[in-house]
């Protein structure tokens, strides 16, 4: 099947209704007349093809109409960290060399004021809200289509940043269609799913798994503001939901918030990455949601292997999309046998079903790809039925006392303890054993150091209790709720040393 464009799937879904928000629901034909028309009014401020421009906004329709828009009249988005600020917003708006700045109101009244006089000098576009936004469209006629070829990118997103300067993924609108082509089938949507995206909107979650598999199958997106823990099911049950995507953590607070059953509500699935084998356990018992955990970056097509509703493997990633390759390799780039972790690596079958490149970094790029494959940096391995098993960063495995083994498993054990909210686990420098280990927690009631010390004896190893001991009260996240390892490896005060 070839791929269709953003206009040819707002063509085709018509008068259903696509989108809906806080402020309104928005058909197909609405969300492309207002994007013709944002299309315009970028061309009045001089815009043209393949220029650039830096969308901070939350999530309302508004980001959907400016995306969709830029990509009307032949612009790229770059897709921002509306939370960023000072040098890091700075950073992303000149790195992406940006032209223009379609900013909402409470980004501007936030972090317009960390821009640089030069970045101040750009022309900016106000959303005050959706609607005076959709209002102030009206004055601009919907505009000649002028689309880039499908080879070429619909938006560009920056990775995270963990450790050292983000990188702006370029991924095409193929690879955008593949995305959300292979979701809706794996899903099984219909038009008359409504799947419920809660994930800050330029966050490859909401783009590729949401927007672009609700648009494939005509299907209507329920875009929330912001995740809420305590409305989570109020609006489910409101809005419809058959479906969400996820993170790790929104089910990991969800199970601790909800300690009895909670199933009057219409979500059949949950779709995402990150969900510890016991909370999943836990969402599909106490609330009959499916978990679908994937495998998945925002360099390989935003998913890569997926469990599906009709086969499925519980821990595991699923298997692997029929349009990429994936790989588990060693050091040395020889594939691995099934049931042993190595690098996972990938490349497209089907062309562009991938990133094109880091833009402005082509450096970055030829780092990334050795002999044909495109290396994650992430650890795991295959069983026998093709079922993909994440074993987390390679850079992030803990190394004590000549035994390596990944932080994700002590975490995934230690929420569970009664009263912990969050945790995490790094290794810190150790003159003697290479590393130490430190556990950093989150926790609700009076726990001691060595309570959490007792509850994982047993579980693990002594090679893998941990030194050090931190309670605090949240865990430094990126924007894409992944653990900042770098910020708490100090082992001062207040952290408690339990010795050797």
């Amino acid at each position: 099947m070839n791929p269709s464009s953003i206009s040819e799937l707002l063509a085709q879904n018509g008068d259903r209704e696509f989108l809906v928000t806080e402020e309104g629901s928005y058909t197909y034909a609405e969300i492309h007349e207002l994007s013709r028309r944002f299309a315009t009014l970028l061309r009045k401020h001089g815009v043209q093809q393949k220029d650039h421009i830096a969308i901070l906004a939350g999530n309302h329709a508004s980001f959907i109409v400016s995306w969709f828009g830029a990509a009307l009249a032949g612009a790229i988005a770059a897709t921002l960290n509306n939370q960023l600020l000072a040098e890091g917003l700075r950073y992303t708006i000149s790195q992406s060399d940006s032209r223009l700045i379609v900013g909402d109101r409470e980004w501007i009244e936030s972090s317009y004021h960390d821009l640089n006089e030069e970045q101040k000098l750009l022309p900016l576009i106000k959303i005050e809200s959706e609607a005076s936004f959709f209002e102030m469209l009206l004055d601009y006629e919907p505009g000649e289509e002028t689309m880039l070829p499908m080879t070429e990118p619909l938006a560009i997103l920056y990775t995270s940043g963990t450790t050292g300067l983000p990188k702006g993924v370029m991924n095409s609108q193929i690879a955008y269609w593949r995305s959300g082509w292979q979701a809706a089938k794996l899903l099984e949507l219909t038009p008359e799913d409504r799947l419920m995206v809660f994930l800050p909107m330029f966050h490859v979650n909401p783009q590729m798994m949401g927007t672009m598999s609700c648009m494939c199958a005509g299907a209507t997106m329920l875009l929330r503001p912001k995740f809420s823990a305590s409305k989570f099911f109020e609006d489910a049950e409101r809005l419809g939901a058959t479906g969400c995507t996820y993170v790790g953590t929104i089910l990991s607070i969800l199970v601790n918030r909800y300690k009895d059953e909670q199933k009057n509500h219409g979500i059949r699935f949950c779709f995402g990455a990150g969900a510890p084998t016991g909370v999943w356990r836990t969402v599909e018992e106490r609330f009959g949601i499916q978990v679908l955990e994937v495998y998945g970056m925002t360099e390989l097509g935003g998913w890569t292997s997926s469990n599906s509703r009709n086969e499925s493997r519980f821990g595991s990633c699923g298997k692997v999309r029929e349009d990429i390759e994936l790989k588990v390799q060693d050091e040395d780039g020889v594939e691995v046998p099934v049931g042993v972790n190595g690098e996972i690596v990938g490349r497209p079958i089907e062309p562009y079903s991938i990133l094109s490149g880091y833009w402005n970094k082509p450096d970055k790029m030829v780092e990334s790809c050795n002999n044909l494959w495109f290396h994650s940096g992430d650890r795991g391995h295959f069983d026998e039925d093709g079922f993909l098993y994440y074993q987390g960063r390679i850079k992030e495995l803990i190394r004590r006392g000549g035994e390596m083994f990944s932080p994700i498993e002590l975490e995934a054990s230690l929420i569970h303890m009664n009263g912990v909210l969050d945790c995490a686990f790094v290794g810190v420098p150790d003159p003697i054993m290479d590393e130490e280990i430190k556990a950093v927690v989150v926790a609700n009631s009076e726990i001691t150091p060595q309570m959490i010390v007792d509850f994982l004896k047993g579980q693990f190893p002594k090679y893998m209790m941990p030194r050090y001991i931190e309670l605090v009260r949240e865990i430094p996240k990126t924007a894409n709720e992944k653990i900042q390892r770098e910020r708490l490896k100090s082992v001062e005060f207040p952290v408690v040393d339990l010795g050797k």
